[in-house]
């Protein structure tokens, strides 16, 4: 199997031992606690997951601004974007050596790790911008990344941690949250060596099935991770349960038995493009895959990136030794209506813009809004309808 990212074990950073934690747990109790953003609370699900292997917690400044600007960490670690605890205030945390993380998304605000603290710094509003710029390759404030980004706190706390669970995704997602340790284990399991991983925030279309098809057989994979996000989106992206039932009828119906695994991770969605790519086949590697998918648009939001920026980046930016996982590139797939059948568009050099089904995200809501069907070259009716049951309750709101 292929190796985690900077290590040859992965090393997460959830303490598995149940009486060591339950002993963490005590001494939480008498440790200054804090409320941490949603996005260190998701990082936190990360590290402990070993999706961010070989990283030992949170970064600090230096490392911040180096990864922004070269990818790379002062100990020459690549890693395409800054994992970071940023707070608003910190007077009570102020020379603590160890606090208690409380997760901002589960009632009560548990506390979801420990860190040990090696540093507070406060991140100058030259640097924040920079890194904004950097990560998401753009300053506008209207940009759903970089406005997130903007709203965190100044205050930059580093240091280890030690994860105590994991947040909601456990419990909100039994089926299909999965760590990456876990993933590995299920993929030495099934005797797979060869493991090609797709991405998505989305319900699966046509496109996307036959996509994932092409791709395992283009690179003779022995199986298919879907892997979906399962944590914070922007308005209007579709929810996880409706993603997660409409890609599992797709995948029940319509791919070989024993040839697919379906799996979420805990993270909010970055929207940045090409960095977040990279992030992608980074946490794939930890993950035991030997390929990522990487198509139009990947990770993007509106019209911030060029269609194939998230290609580009593994070939003008991303150093050769960097990650051991293999880029598999796509172009936009769709329905040919001279072919009978989903083809990537680059492939054929005989059709206009009319040989293609093309729908809108606008239109395909507002298709399944009104209870209208999908065409069937562009989405399964299975699919279809899960999704059109949602778009109509939503709707009756």
């Amino acid at each position: 199997m292929i190796k985690p990212h900077g290590s040859d074990t992965l090393n997460p950073l959830f303490v598995q031992d149940s009486n060591k934690r339950d002993e963490l747990l005590k001494e939480a109790a008498s440790l200054p606690s804090i409320v941490i953003s949603s996005q260190a609370a998701a990082n936190a699900v990360m590290l402990g997951s070993g999706y961010f292997n070989p990283l030992k917690g949170y970064m600090n400044l230096s490392d911040s601004i180096k990864v922004a600007e070269k990818m790379y960490t002062a100990d020459g670690i690549f890693f395409p974007v800054p994992v970071l605890n940023l707070l608003k205030n910190v007077d009570d945390i102020k020379g603590k050596e160890r606090i208690a993380l409380k997760d901002p998304n589960v009632d009560g605000n548990p506390i979801i790790a420990i860190q040990t603290v090696k540093a507070i710094e406060e991140l100058s509003d030259t640097d924040k911008k920079m890194i904004g710029d950097k990560v998401y390759g753009t300053d506008d404030k209207e940009h759903p990344g970089l406005a997130i980004w903007e709203s965190l706190g100044n205050f930059m706390v580093s240091g280890p941690i030690e994860v105590l669970n994991f947040s909601y995704f456990e419990t909100e997602f039994p089926e299909t949250f999965r760590t990456a340790y876990q993933i590995r284990e299920e993929i030495e399991k099934a005797g797979w060596e060869k493991v090609v991983a797709f991405q998505t925030r989305n319900p699966m279309h046509r496109a996307h099935e036959e996509l994932c098809k092409m791709a395992k057989d283009g690179v003779n994979a022995d199986g298919i991770l879907i892997h979906m996000l399962l944590g914070k989106l922007k308005k209007g992206d579709i929810p996880a349960p409706v993603r997660d039932a409409s890609i599992r009828k797709m995948v029940d119906l319509y791919f070989p038995p024993n040839t697919v695994m379906i799996t979420g991770y805990g993270f909010d969605m970055l929207y940045a493009g090409p960095r977040e790519a990279v992030l992608h086949a980074l946490f794939r590697q930890n993950s035991g895959c030997t390929h990522l998918i990487v198509g139009r648009d990947h990770a993007g939001v509106g019209s911030y990136y060029g269609p194939f920026d998230a290609q580009k980046i593994f070939d003008d930016e991303v150093p050769a030794d960097a990650l051991e996982i293999e880029i598999f590139k796509a172009d936009h797939t769709a329905w040919s209506k001279k072919l009978n059948k989903v083809i990537m568009m680059n492939s054929v050099d005989d059709h206009g813009r009319d040989d293609w089904v093309f729908l809108s995200g606008t239109k395909v809501r507002e298709l399944l809004a009104n209870g209208e069907k999908l065409p069937v070259e562009f989405s399964r009716p299975e699919v279809a309808e899960i999704l059109g049951e949602f778009y109509r309750s939503e709707a009756g709101k």
